[in-house]
This record gives structure tokens, C-alpha cells and sequence, in this order.
């Protein structure tokens, strides 16, 4: 008779698989909300275990033996099994037509929330459960999860998942009237004292700390080498737009989030130049898509739709210039 395997062994080969399909400690410690090192050493554990090397550590590349590629191939249909089967009994208690959606913070409270209830009316056999994350995601984690749907707002590049592309962004300096008021120097110069600067540190997984302030000034032709280390940073969009109603200096701007407030007059721009981002939103959703997150797919595709065009007659109305 086989052993079953100790709790032990089942949380060392978890970890084993996820870094085997990220081909990263690091990313593997992202999806299991452990550190890196944890990951390492329960890897090593198991590795100790079996009595054979799983990954061939060489700098910053992480590789599997072929020890590695065997038991990779047997944990991740294991663990995608029980995912499935899980998620199916959960199904059956929560409903068939409850849609958990996993979204960027600042672009669900800023975006999606007040125009869902169009959603809801077009589909009142439905119910939704949105949740503010912005984790990487993958076809195992959503599956895993209970997933239905993902919004990210990054670069893109997904492999095993669904992504749709459904809208793009654009990026403008924004600030408080009053701030503007007090520095009117700002008005079309050419330099930004980057005392000033207002980050949005993490807008997508891994992405480095100025990539939207760097993106927006190598765009309009401004010179600095870095501004990494310069003002105050935030981990999500909407702190630092609050940071800039407060009058604390100047955010990064993206389009869908602060197009009304620029039309109203609640924020404004010392400069008009516009900036296309390096990062897209997309719709995320496991190679088996069902019914119900083909529905709020297609929703979003023609709710961004209706959005490019309000945003067009906006960007003229306020005569800015889109770049790129």
C-alpha cells in the first residue's frame, strides 16, 4: 500500500509547482503570498526529499532538470484536477451565475464601478463579485481561484490565458487648480521640479517604479535620466490623484481615470501633451471561457467603444495634443 504523502511533502511540492511553471522563486512567492526565500528553502526541502536536483540555478535564470520536467508535467495536471473539481462543488453551492472578477484597484473604483450598473441591467441573471487586485495572473491561478475574469491594466505578453486588448491609455501631468495657482511658472515649461512628482510606483506587476512619469517625459522630449528617487511615490493610481486634489504636486494622469475631472475642472494640466501609455487594459479569462465572462467581454469592448469616442470630443474640447 502507498503512503499518502504527509502535509509536508504536499505544501513543498505546491511550491515546486509554482515556481516550475513561473521558472521563478519569485514570482512563484507572488502567486502563494509567501516570501522568496520560503519558496527556495521548501524547494530545497523537497529536493532533499527525493534525493535528486529539480532546478538548475544559474544568475537570474531558473531552469528544471529533467528530474525537474517529469514531476513539473505530474503536479501541475494534479494540482489543475483538484482546482477543477474544487471549484466545481463551490459552483454548485455559490450559483452558476455569480461572476468573480479579479481588477486593477484604481481602475475598478475609478472606471468600471459607476458604469457596471448598465451590465447588470442588460443581465439581471447575473450577480458579480469584483475584487481590487493587481497580482500577475495566470490560467492556474484563476482556475484555482474560482476566477471568472481578470482586468489588468500592463503591458500585456499573456501565454496561457485568454487576454483580450480592450482598450488602450493615455497618460497627461495632472494637478489641483490651486497647486497650479502657486506654481504658475509649471505652464508649458520645460522643466518639472521632480520635488514635485506624484508616482504610481506599481501600475502593473513588476514594473519599474517611474515607468509612467519616465514614459510621459521621454515622450514629450523632456531630459532626465531617471526621476526613480524623486517625490512622493504610492502603490496605486488613485492615492496619488488624491495626493494631487490635495495639492501636493503633480500625478500621472491616466485618460480613463481623470477625464472627468479634467472636463470639470476638479484637476487640470500645466501641460497639453499627451502621452500614449507603454500598458493596455485587457480582459483576462482561463482558456475555458464560459458563457457568463464571454458576456462581460463583449460588454467591455463596447463599453470601451462607446469611452474612445467621449474621449476623443474631450482631448479637443481641452485642446490636448496626443503624442505616440
Amino acid at each position: 500500500m502507498i503512503k499518502p504523502l504527509s502535509s509536508s511533502v504536499l505544501t513543498w511540492l505546491r511550491c515546486f509547482d509554482s515556481a516550475a511553471r513561473h521558472e521563478s522563486f519569485t514570482r512563484a512567492a507572488a502567486e502563494l503570498n509567501v516570501t522568496q526565500g520560503s519558496v527556495s528553502q521548501q524547494v530545497k526541502k523537497l529536493e532533499e526529499h527525493l534525493g535528486v536536483e529539480l532546478f538548475i540555478r544559474g544568475g537570474r535564470q531558473l531552469s528544471l532538470t529533467a528530474a525537474g520536467v517529469e514531476l513539473a508535467e505530474i503536479t501541475a495536471h494534479s494540482f489543475h484536477t483538484l482546482a477543477l473539481t474544487v471549484n466545481r462543488f463551490k459552483s454548485k453551492n455559490q450559483g452558476v451565475n455569480t461572476i468573480k472578477l479579479s481588477c486593477s484597484p484604481s481602475f475598478a473604483l475609478m472606471w468600471l464601478t459607476p458604469r457596471l450598473n448598465s451590465f447588470l441591467r442588460d443581465n439581471p441573471q447575473l450577480s458579480i463579485r469584483v475584487q481590487g487586485e493587481f497580482h500577475h495572473l495566470d490560467r492556474f491561478r484563476m482556475e484555482n481561484e474560482d476566477v471568472q475574469g481578470g482586468i489588468r491594466f500592463d503591458p500585456g505578453g499573456y501565454k496561457e490565458t485568454r487576454a483580450v486588448s480592450f482598450m488602450d491609455e493615455w497618460l497627461v501631468p495632472v494637478c489641483s487648480p490651486e497647486f497650479l495657482e502657486a506654481h504658475p511658472e509649471l505652464v508649458d515649461s520645460t522643466e518639472i521640479p521632480t520635488q514635485y512628482l506624484l508616482h504610481d510606483s506599481q501600475p502593473w506587476a513588476m514594473a519599474p517604479l517611474d515607468i509612467e512619469w519616465s514614459t510621459w517625459l521621454k515622450g514629450v522630449g523632456f531630459s532626465y535620466e531617471s526621476v526613480e528617487n524623486t517625490g512622493t511615490h504610492f502603490n496605486l493610481s488613485q492615492l496619488a490623484l488624491a495626493a494631487a486634489f490635495s495639492n501636493q504636486g503633480i500625478a500621472i494622469g491616466r485618460l480613463a481615470l481623470v477625464l472627468d475631472d479634467l472636463l470639470s475642472g476638479r484637476l487640470v494640466t500645466p501641460y497639453k501633451q499627451v502621452v500614449r501609455s507603454l500598458a493596455s487594459y485587457y480582459f483576462l479569462s482561463a482558456n475555458t471561457q464560459n458563457k457568463n465572462s464571454a458576456l462581460l467581454e463583449n460588454w467591455l469592448l463596447e463599453e470601451s467603444a462607446r469611452f474612445k469616442a467621449y474621449r476623443k470630443q474631450a482631448v479637443k474640447e481641452l485642446g490636448l495634443r496626443l503624442l505616440g
